[in-house]
């Protein structure tokens, strides 16, 4: 059932959305084209309308309204579109014997050891004082320059080899080479240090002619490390994905093609696309914060009946909605940490976990049985293929989604999303049938009454 032209397309959104801003910005330019409007350029609100509601360039919130009254509830597809990565400090260059390096942060829940000796990209944003930005992406074309982060030869690994892996690689040695100089004998004279050309200062000659950025412009940047390079076919078949950032971007990108591409009904539907997941959901991007309910406010607001909080709370708590998540694809290599029984597989349709959390389930919103139910009859129906799974067995670990952050509306959630391997690492995998079937299930899903 792989649709081939939704993966290509799919393809190109992890291409060209490496960072939250990316993926938010490519969501609006399709919206747009398929007729929503800023809600803010909107005075009333009918059946049919498409609007949209963004922040900060970095959470964005889709709505086509539909002919009952909104009081009734919504159908939510709920993503983030945040991937773990590196963050760029807001004092980061230095040069360390004749080596320029950017010193980073790591964001999210990362292996740190998984992300030295990569060839590494730059995304993002630099704000200047003056009002004006700097939009920022090396590393992506091939005549763009790449970065990495260096290791220990084995030859001289054996202190390093003996510690654990959390430890051998530490989050301050994660900075990013950036740039060179050749030592001279001028090197040893201190008189002539003062004057001469350092690595440090070439590199910033060379960001303030191609940016026209100053060293201190970093204070006001936005500048995320990535893998360098495009998602690609893995496997001889061609079956499998490897691409960063599929979690959540694989969920995010079925749940707005689906939205954008649906009619309205009876229901009003809604994509939420949020930030920040992997740290939290905090933020004001996040869904932790009021960005969800601000928006819904100003669609309603724009109604007939007009803005009441009764009638938001009433929404709310009558909505149903998939927390579009990805989860654990079993891993043959590691077979011991899953519950095979209870496992997701690829190529085995989109997962549905009825609650997520760690261990005694916590964190986990805790799905009711009669929602799962409606919506196991709903795809049927379909024909999409969907497995009931957990992340991993009990006392491994675990994690969470933004499904109990909307279950405190009192709304039906359920996590629903596409099967990952190496979740988290650089480079992710995903299963073509399992992109596809997701964006069905999520079309089938707003159909729901």
């Amino acid at each position: 059932m792989k649709n081939e032209s939704l993966i290509t397309d799919y393809k190109k959104f992890l291409d060209n959305g490496k960072t939250e801003r990316e993926c938010v910005s490519q969501i609006i330019s399709w919206a747009e084209k398929s007729g929503f409007r800023d809600v803010y350029k909107t005075d009333s609100l009918k059946a049919g309308d498409k609007v949209y509601v963004q922040k900060m360039n970095k959470a964005v919130a889709l709505f086509v309204v539909g002919s009952e009254s909104i009081e009734k509830g919504m159908n939510i597809l709920g993503a983030h579109v945040d991937s773990p990565r590196l963050d760029v400090k807001q004092n980061p260059l230095y040069e360390n014997n004749f080596l320029v390096y950017l010193n980073t942060h790591y964001y999210g829940g990362i292996k740190k050891y998984q992300w030295v000796t990569l060839p590494l990209a730059i995304h993002g944003v630099v704000c200047k004082k003056d009002g004006t930005s700097v939009q920022v992406c090396v590393g992506e074309s091939e005549t763009d320059p790449v970065f990495c982060i260096s290791d220990i030869l084995p030859h001289l690994a054996q202190k390093q080899m003996k510690e654990t892996a959390s430890d051998f690689i530490p989050g301050e040695s994660l900075d990013l080479i950036t740039g060179s100089s050749i030592p001279s004998k001028d090197d040893e004279n201190s008189e002539s240090k003062k004057d001469k050309i350092t690595a440090k200062k070439a590199i910033l000659a060379i960001l303030k002619e191609k940016y026209g950025i100053e060293e201190a412009d970093f204070g006001s940047a936005e500048l995320e490390v990535v893998p360098a390079g495009k998602a690609r076919d893995l496997g001889f078949d061609r079956s499998l994905i490897l691409a960063y950032g599929q979690d959540d971007r694989s969920c995010a990108y079925t749940s707005a093609r689906a939205l954008i591409e649906s009619n309205a009904g009876t229901r009003t539907n809604c994509c939420l696309c949020v930030d920040k997941e992997e740290i939290g959901s905090v933020g004001a991007t996040g869904m932790g914060s009021h960005f969800f309910e601000n928006a819904l406010a100003e669609v309603i607001a724009r109604l007939p009946f007009g803005y009441s909080e009764l009638s938001l709370r009433r929404c709310l708590a009558n909505c149903n909605m998939l927390s579009s998540d990805v989860n654990a694809a079993f891993d043959p290599m590691n077979a011991d940490l899953f519950d095979k029984e209870n496992a997701s597989f690829l190529n085995g349709g989109i997962v549905f976990n009825k609650y997520t959390g760690s261990r005694g389930k916590s964190g986990a919103s805790d799905a009711n049985p009669e929602f799962i139910a409606r919506l196991r009859g709903l795809l049927d129906k379909a024909g999409v293929t969907y497995q009931m799974a957990e992340l991993g067995k009990v006392d491994q670990g675990g994690g969470g989604t933004i499904a109990y952050l909307a279950a405190k509306y009192g709304m039906n959630v359920l996590d629903a999303g596409v099967p990952v391997l190496s979740m988290h690492a650089p480079w992710e995998i995903t299963a073509k049938e399992d992109i596809s079937q997701a964006y069905e299930a999520y079309k089938a899903f707003l159909t729901l009454e």
